[in-house]
């Protein structure tokens, strides 16, 4: 069982596909609209390209591709939460940025109906009023690999 000791904190909360996700605040270095990307040949799917950020070479990492989901709707661009991780600088396209949570109980175990990848890419959940907020581990979303 996860203990909210362990994960109490703030977040900022995103939208994929519907679903709500947070990353603890302190994993963070920047939120950033959509930028241009350069594609990156020979690259694992999840890997969309390479976007330019202020002289900075950033891998960006589609999480919709990540967790198994269609492609963002045409006409949508997404959004760049921008994380640091052992490796480096990455960023992590997401549909929608939603608002900054200081949450401090309610943490749990992720559901066993959990499936897929998403079954690897989320450390805890926490119940919120309306909706079930899905933590995600960010070193586990950026270790991509190919085909």
């Amino acid at each position: 069982m996860t203990g909210d000791a362990e994960h109490a904190g703030q977040y900022c909360t995103f939208t994929i596909d519907d679903d709500l996700y947070g990353i603890a605040v302190e994993e963070i270095q920047e939120v950033i609209v959509h930028q241009d990307m350069t594609p990156a040949p020979l690259a694992p799917p999840a890997v969309r390209g390479l976007i330019n950020l202020r002289g900075q070479v950033v891998i960006a990492i589609d999480m919709r591709t990540r967790l198994g989901l269609p492609p963002l709707a045409e006409g949508r661009l997404p959004t760049n939460i921008v994380v640091s991780a052992a490796g480096g600088t990455v960023s992590l396209l997401v549909d929608e940025i939603g608002e900054v949570l200081d949450l401090d109980t309610g943490f749990e175990d992720p559901p066993a109906t959990l499936r897929g990848v998403a079954r690897q890419l989320i450390r805890a959940v926490c119940r919120l009023d309306d909706r079930l907020l899905q933590i995600l581990d960010v070193t586990a979303a950026i270790a991509v690999r190919a085909g």
